[in-house]
């Protein structure tokens, strides 16, 4: 059994009601990490091309990662993958809190769900055992009923490790594609339609709990580990870099109301101008005032050393006594900026909602925005909505806009899906206000405030996502190549790619990437030589980060996904560029990204297609190079 692992996961067939045991092979976990990484290889090898989303044959898998319960900085999080119901593609969702450590804690490095159910079931993992339960009770409550039903259950009998929760909603049950998996009543892995697989399979919830100890070569040493990068994020931070600072203070929520005036966050649907439309939204979400108006206490997922979650509430107004985790920038900006909404406690409260619900609120903001503006546009109207009137900045339609989407209730069932979906059922020319890329709503950060974002949102196997490569998720410690100039697109790719292999490493490895924001890279070479026994440095990881970034993109290719062929809104790269505001006159040339990342990676520049030398280079990729070469 290899260390950092705790040498197994499970198989549960839902059709047959069947378990087993697999040990995974040592050289997958050597070549693949762990996370999305050794998930992308199972699933590729086991799911049938063409397999449907929502269909027995999809698989689901919930992984861990070697790093994942272990000392490390930050080493708390799982992935949740499958095809994604969303894109048709590669999926997976990523997620803090403690669930994570708790699955290893089981005895268990992962779960693959197959089939389906014929009735509502969870799974229990305790302590090296594994167990279906029926969930009849339990369908159709909220993520918080039902985890607090469970922990009530499960972990109140004395245990070190007392149990832990991850589960679907009303919205994963109702199968919308915006469904996520949640946990910790408020930690969510969010994006890829992971919940609607879920629900799917009438699976409701995983309980795990268990008192067993992570195999590790040095445990000692790890520690040792631990307390010697500890103080480095705040020396970072003193010298001007990293983020350690911003998330101890504020969390994410900290940089919104700067990003909606900077040009970072999108307004108004992405069609607003940055310091001209919503210029309230500077002092709305201004951080001291947030932090000190609504902050109850910080929250920190599993040993975490900069616990930039928290707990809010709201003291006075109609919505006092509204209270719930502290909201996200993401959240903030898909309901906050993109809405124009300027009610911190109505986006308390539809934080609140969409983590009872279990919606990715990316998702789900991004839209609420596009049917405010297809409102607008007169492309939906009240006799669609059911009498309600939506527009922009009426913060109480959005709330009972989001409870239709959950219910699928009138003009929610429509929305459900995501804009993709709602445009071509609305039809009218509604797909230029749909800002998707590939059938995943974009995040919320503007590629013409920071261009490298623009090939990850195109190319990346999981399209719209702002944490799989460019400038935000570069670790503090690592400079910008000479002559590097973020709007010079013949500069970006080399860089880029650097960045997209080491966040399939960070991501793999079960370490948050908030700390690979924060602390200097070195530690996760650090830490898998104590925990895992591997002794190559970062640079010689990113050989199994490119491993791993290459088999979710075949995943793709094999499901006819070609990512040079999909398009982005032209408002998103500024396509016509603004004339006012603070993204005025840019526009970003996403040709030659494409171009230049589709060289760097070894792909075929119009089919997308991976040179048979460089799979073979990369070692570990034979099941890719069979199906694309025989």
């Amino acid at each position: 059994m290899a260390n950092g692992y705790m040498g197994k996961i499970l198989n549960v067939d839902l059709s047959s009601g069947t378990l087993s045991d697999e040990v995974i092979a040592d050289d997958i976990l050597r070549d693949y990490v762990g996370g999305y990484g050794v998930a992308a290889r199972l699933l590729y090898e086991r799911m049938p091309a063409g397999a449907a989303p929502l269909g027995p044959e999809n698989l689901l898998a919930v992984f861990t990662g070697p790093l994942t319960g272990s000392p490390s900085i930050e080493g708390n999080r799982f992935v949740v993958c499958c095809k994604s119901p969303l894109t048709g593609g590669w999926g997976d969702a990523n997620c803090g809190g403690t669930f994570g450590p708790a699955m290893k804690a089981a005895g268990y490095d992962g779960v693959i769900f197959s089939g389906i159910s014929s009735k509502p079931v969870y799974l229990l993992l305790d302590d090296g055992a594994a167990s279906l339960h029926d969930a009849s009770d339990l369908w159709g409550q909220d993520a918080n009923e039902a985890e607090e039903a469970l922990q009530k259950e499960y972990g109140g009998d004395g245990r070190v490790s007392k149990a832990q929760v991850a589960l679907i909603g009303q919205a994963g049950e109702n199968l919308s594609y915006m469904a996520c998996v949640m946990n910790d009543y408020g930690r969510a892995a969010g994006r890829s339609g992971v919940g609607a697989v879920m629900g799917s399979k009438k699976v409701k919830a995983i309980v795990a709990r268990g008192e067993q100890e992570l195999p590790m070569l040095d445990a000692d040493a790890a520690a040792a580990t631990r307390r010697r990068y500890i103080p480095t994020g705040k020396e970072l931070a003193d010298r001007g870099k990293g983020g350690y600072d911003t998330f101890v203070d504020y969390g994410t929520i900290g940089i919104t109301g700067e990003s909606s005036y900077s040009g970072d966050g999108p307004i108004k649907n992405w069609g607003g101008r940055a310091n001209v439309d919503f210029k309230e939204g500077r002092d709305v979400y201004e951080q001291d005032t947030l932090i000190e108006t609504y902050q109850d206490r910080k929250y920190g997922c599993w040993r975490c050393t900069m616990s930039c979650g928290g707990h809010m509430s709201v003291k006075e107004g109609p919505l006092a006594g509204t209270k719930h985790h502290k909201v996200e920038y993401e959240t903030a900006a898909a309901f906050g900026l993109m809405n124009m909404m300027p009610s911190f406690p109505h986006l308390l409260k539809l934080n609140e909602l969409c983590n009872r619900f279990g919606f990715d609120t990316i998702s789900a903001g991004v839209t609420t925005s596009f049917a405010v503006e297809c409102f607008e546009e007169g492309l939906i109207t009240a006799e669609d909505t059911g009498g309600l009137e939506l527009a922009w900045g009426d913060a109480d339609s959005l709330i009972t806009l989001l409870e239709m989407m959950a219910h699928r209730e009138g003009i929610g069932d429509i929305l459900a899906d995501g804009v993709k979906v709602a445009a071509e059922k609305i039809g009218k020319g509604s797909e230029q206000y749909a800002m998707h890329v590939g059938g995943s709503e974009v995040a919320m950060h503007d590629p013409k405030f920071t261009p490298g974002l623009a090939p990850t949102y195109k190319l990346d196997a999981t399209p719209g996502r702002h944490t799989q490569g460019g400038e935000l998720v570069a670790p503090p410690d690592v400079d910008e190549p000479a002559g590097y100039d973020a709007h010079k697109y013949d500069t970006h790719a080399d860089w880029h790619k650097w960045l997209v292999d080491a966040v399939h490493v960070v991501n793999s490895s079960g370490v948050c990437l908030f700390a690979w924001s924060s602390y200097p890279h070195t530690f996760i070479p650090d830490f898998m030589k104590d925990v895992a026994g591997h002794t190559g440095t970062f640079d010689e990881m990113l050989k199994a980060g490119e491993r791993i970034g290459q088999i979710r993109h075949a995943f793709n290719l094999r499901e006819g996904i070609n990512p040079v062929e999909i398009s982005i809104p032209g408002r998103i790269i500024g396509d016509p560029a603004q004339t006012e505001g603070n993204m005025r006159g840019i526009t970003i040339d996403i040709d030659m990204q494409t171009e230049k990342f589709c060289k760097v990676m070894g792909w075929d520049g119009a089919t997308a297609v991976p040179s048979r030398e460089r799979l073979e280079s990369l070692g570990g990729l034979e099941p890719v190079i069979a199906e694309l070469y025989g």
